[in-house]
């Protein structure tokens, strides 16, 4: 019975990865959009402010509706990479009896978990509103709630992709993750829901989770 410990450990973390993914998302928005206004004081230094309102202008100008399809799909699906892969990786490990598989899914998982709960707790201290609410020069494709910094969807992402390029670095797992994760944060800003420097630092607590974690990489 011993031997069952792991599986049941890992299936757990799964459950928790997803309610904590899942769970908070509408009601820290939902606050959030409560106490932000248009007049709220930007985070990021006045300059670079300028630049990233100029970035977000310039791609809602180029939007088409194929692009704007494509970016819809992956901002609306990335749930199904970030909790699906640790998943697929578990089941696997079950599957093949192998144990290097199941800790990596905990490694990945963990990673994904991390990043998010770091990204909650930003976003909470920050406050930065979204792009169109601090502009209104800035047309989302949707308005998204809560606050903008940093972007979720890319912490997540990226906390994903080099948590398991880490434990399979092999190009055809590496160069389909970080597509992966860098298309979905692009679609953040051609969305007009995310300012660059959001993305910016999604990027570095996405990586900085997986390294963090990478105690239990197998």
């Amino acid at each position: 019975m011993k031997k069952m410990y792991p599986f049941k450990s890992l299936i757990v973390l799964l459950h928790l990865q997803a309610l904590i993914i899942c769970l908070p998302q509408k009601v820290s928005a939902q606050a959030d959009t409560a106490k932000i206004t248009r007049n709220s004081p930007a985070f990021i230094p006045p300059a670079v402010q300028r630049w990233d309102d100029r970035v977000m202008i310039d791609l809602q100008n180029q939007r088409t509706p194929k692009q704007t399809g494509f970016f819809m799909f992956l901002s609306e699906n990335v749930l199904y990479g970030d909790i699906g892969i640790p998943a697929g990786l578990l089941v696997g490990g079950i599957v093949s009896n192998n144990k290097e598989m199941r800790q990596n899914a905990g490694y990945v998982a963990s990673s994904t978990a991390l990043s998010y709960g770091f990204m909650l707790l930003i976003k909470h201290v920050v406050k930065r509103p979204r792009p169109f609410v601090q502009n209104i020069q800035i047309t989302p494709v949707y308005r998204a709630s809560g606050t903008s910094f940093p972007s979720g969807h890319t912490s997540s992402t990226f906390a994903t992709a080099t948590a398991l390029s880490a434990a399979y670095p092999k190009w055809y797992v590496i160069a389909p993750s970080f597509f992966w994760a860098g298309a979905t944060s692009y679609s953040r800003m051609y969305l007009g829901v995310h300012y660059p420097t959001d993305v910016g630092a999604g990027i570095i607590l996405g990586t900085g989770s997986a390294a963090a974690m990478s105690f239990l990489k197998k």
